[in-house]
């Protein structure tokens, strides 16, 4: 039976705990906004960690001291390493604490440990004890037919989910390599326009030169030298449009770069946008600049 109520605390608590976020979301943001990883009602992280602590730590609920310690201990535990797995596995920090003091990799942070202890203790010795009620009145049977069609919904939530957020993934990679050809191309450009500019200025002083040496020499001379200045300018004039079509091909390209960069960051799923409106602080390890923009991009579209 154990095993039976910490499957039923979980989908209870992680619940509980969807609301929680949401409700605290709604305070900060004036709007409702889903805060869980999954698209369903549900943070398993609330569910595993409050489940643990009731299904385990009941027996210390008569020494506070005690239950809040090790219940401190556990969520801390659980916060820090499920942050610390889903930051491995998917390459973005989905909540920060860098700002907080006293934090551990931004995973996890004394006052919030301090405030999940004290919201144990509650929830053990206030809460549970009703939520124990309720789970038991209702029969076993339609209990575990409950906890498995609950637990099928959410492998289903979490395969769409995790494929998302892999689409984001390759998203963000295939926008990085287009702003980096981007910034490429615009050096060549930019190297480009200056070697026009230092041949043309080389030219003129080379040309002016040639003159004014020319002025002082005889009229066979000069009509040499002309000769020599009308094939210079002949080969300056096709480097230079040689060079010009190498820009427009490039400028070509910059367009067609921009547009494909312009698709990819407005080709969002339903998901990945409500991922990053439920994780404002949330951080790609990869590609952190792109991620920013598209969080630019989500919140811009939402006004």
């Amino acid at each position: 039976m154990q095993t039976y109520f910490f499957i039923l605390y979980f989908f209870t608590y992680g619940f509980f705990g969807w609301c929680t976020e949401v409700a605290y979301a709604a305070t900060q943001q004036r709007k409702f906004v889903n805060r869980g990883f999954l698209n369903g009602p549900i943070c398993p992280v609330y569910g595993i960690g409050v489940g643990v602590v009731v299904q385990f730590l009941t027996p210390f609920e008569n020494n506070l001291f005690l239950l809040y310690i090790t219940s401190t201990i556990v969520v801390t535990v659980i916060e820090g390493l499920t942050g610390y797995l889903m930051d491995k596995l998917f390459h973005h920090k989905w909540w920060d604490y860098t700002n907080q003091p006293l934090n551990i990799g931004g995973y996890v942070c004394l006052l919030f440990s301090l405030a999940w202890g004290v919201a144990c203790v509650i929830i053990v010795k206030v809460i549970h004890p009703f939520i124990h009620k309720v789970l038991a009145w209702i029969p076993v049977k339609v209990g575990i037919a409950l906890s498995v069609l609950l637990g099928m919904i959410l492998v289903v939530d979490i395969v769409v989910t995790v494929s998302a957020v892999l689409k984001l993934n390759r998203r963000l990679e295939a926008m990085e390599k287009i702003a980096a050809e981007l910034r490429e191309f615009s050096d060549k450009v930019g190297e480009n326009i200056y070697e026009n500019v230092m041949e043309t200025m080389e030219f003129q002083e080379e040309a002016k030169k040639q003159l004014d040496s020319a002025a002082l020499e005889l009229r066979e001379k000069l009509e040499t030298v002309s000769e020599e200045q009308k094939t210079r300018m002949a080969e300056q004039k096709e480097r230079i449009t040689e060079q010009k079509n190498r820009m427009a091909e490039q400028k070509a390209r910059i367009e067609e770069l921009k547009t494909k960069y312009a698709e990819l960051a407005g080709r969002s799923t339903r998901v990945g946008i409500r991922l990053v409106k439920a994780f404002p602080k949330m951080e790609s390890k990869h590609h952190k600049e792109i991620l920013e923009e598209l969080k630019l991009r989500v919140k811009k579209n939402r006004k």
